[in-house]
């Protein structure tokens, strides 16, 4: 339906609506019903952009201030900052490297008492001669002299009756599951430390070392069903992976001990 001129003009007893720029947004007031349809238009449009504008308003201090908080390095987290929170990786990694040293030697213990000591015993009794039977003058059967038993077969026998007394073999699954748990914690918390304290981290040796070795650990653990059963194989690569994890454990000492230097020079008490 088309609009008169006189519907057109700007009425003093009517509110003019106010145009935007866009050609296609602009549209006269009018009270009649068939300028109703076209004012919805533009009255739609700017409720979404007030509310876009409003949205945007609400979430960009959100933002900023979460960006902000991830690289606070300034003592704003207080003493997970400070040289107290950092110097507990250190402290406990140094408790983790004897307790991968006993762990690992109750592993080889247990070992010895489960393979290598049956293994060597049935090679000393494999030395000893069969008892002969000698035939006397008049027929009768006479038992050789009895070959006196290796005193090195009694010895093995004490001592791996010793080591089962011990209980090794559990002690060695708690001591495993100890640095298992803690290790891969301890790993997070360092990295947690360094980013808190720096808001970046610092990839290296170190850092290198720490994420192989976690994950070793996690692959060492894994043999352990197919250990229970008896799969030699898997026993091979547990042991395998954990004589690795030790030795970059010790590889990765003087790495830690530089970042020990520079907390001291970096952070303050407590």
């Amino acid at each position: 339906m088309a609009l008169t001129a006189r519907s057109l003009r700007p009425s003093l007893s009517r509110p003019v609506v106010s145009c935007r720029p866009r050609a296609s947004l602009c549209r006269a007031s009018s009270s009649s019903p068939s300028s109703s349809s076209s004012s919805s238009v533009p009255a739609a449009s700017s409720v979404q952009h007030k509310a876009g504008v409003a949205l945007t308003s609400f979430a960009a201090p959100l933002v900023l201030a979460a960006n902000d908080a991830a690289y606070a390095v300034g003592g704003e987290h207080g003493i997970l900052e400070g040289r107290t929170f950092a110097l507990l990786h250190p402290a406990v990694e140094f408790f983790l490297l004897g307790t991968i040293t006993y762990a690992g030697y109750l592993g080889f213990q247990w070992r010895r008492a489960r393979k290598d000591i049956p293994e060597e015993i049935e090679a000393l009794k494999a030395l000893v001669p069969a008892p002969q039977v000698a035939v006397g003058a008049n027929g009768d059967e006479e038992k050789a002299p009895e070959v006196p038993e290796n005193p090195k077969i009694a010895e093995l026998q004490a001592e791996r009756k010793e080591i089962l007394a011990a209980g090794v073999r559990d002690k060695h699954t708690v001591w495993g599951n100890l640095l298992l748990g803690t290790g891969v914690v301890l790993t997070f918390e360092g990295c947690f430390n360094t980013f808190l304290r720096t808001g970046k981290l610092f990839p290296g040796p170190h850092l290198y070392a720490g994420a192989t070795i976690t994950c070793l650990w996690a692959i060492a653990a894994a043999m352990t069903p197919a250990m229970q059963k008896g799969n030699e194989t898997a026993r091979s690569i547990h042991i395998a992976l954990n004589a690795v994890n030790f030795g970059l454990f010790l590889w990765q000492v003087p790495t830690g001990l530089e970042i020990v230097g520079k907390v001291f020079q970096f952070t303050s008490w407590p």
